[in-house]
């Protein structure tokens, strides 16, 4: 990763709001998170297409992440709402901390829905894909 690459952080974008869901690491919870991603996006006038694009964005980042979750862990998702979009970041702990191949249809698809995407993981296993969308009326501008 270069600093042309790598996903814009926090600070570098100036947060308006920050929301963060915990929830059980159990895909029978995706549902709320994939209707809390909406409602955000929306909140700052996401067209349509790109509100749908980050939902099935997140539900697929969470997908890979999920099949490497301990047990009885939570899935942690980090949303900041910019003026310029959103930064979405979903991480788990994990027993290896093993990254998500960039090398799969997964993420080749994940890419084209956000805009933005990144992994790695911390120092307890924990590992994390963040996605940034740019709102497209701000690209096309």
């Amino acid at each position: 990763m270069t600093e042309e690459t790598a996903v814009p952080t926090a600070d570098a974008i100036g947060v308006r709001d920050a929301v963060t869901v915990n929830m059980p690491a159990d895909s029978a919870y995706l549902s709320v998170l994939r209707t809390a991603t909406a409602g955000l996006a929306a909140r700052l006038d996401f067209t349509l297409d790109e509100i749908e694009d980050l939902r099935i964005g997140v539900d697929e980042a969470c997908a890979m992440l999920l099949s490497q979750a301990l047990p009885g862990t939570e899935l942690t998702t980090e949303f900041e709402l910019t003026p310029e979009g959103m930064r979405i970041s979903v991480s788990v702990l994990t027993a290896d901390g093993r990254l998500p191949a960039r090398d799969t249809f997964a993420w080749t698809v994940l890419s084209a829905l956000a805009g933005e995407v990144d992994s790695g993981a911390g120092p307890d296993d924990r590992v994390y894909i963040v996605l940034y969308k740019r709102r497209g009326t701000l690209e096309s501008a």
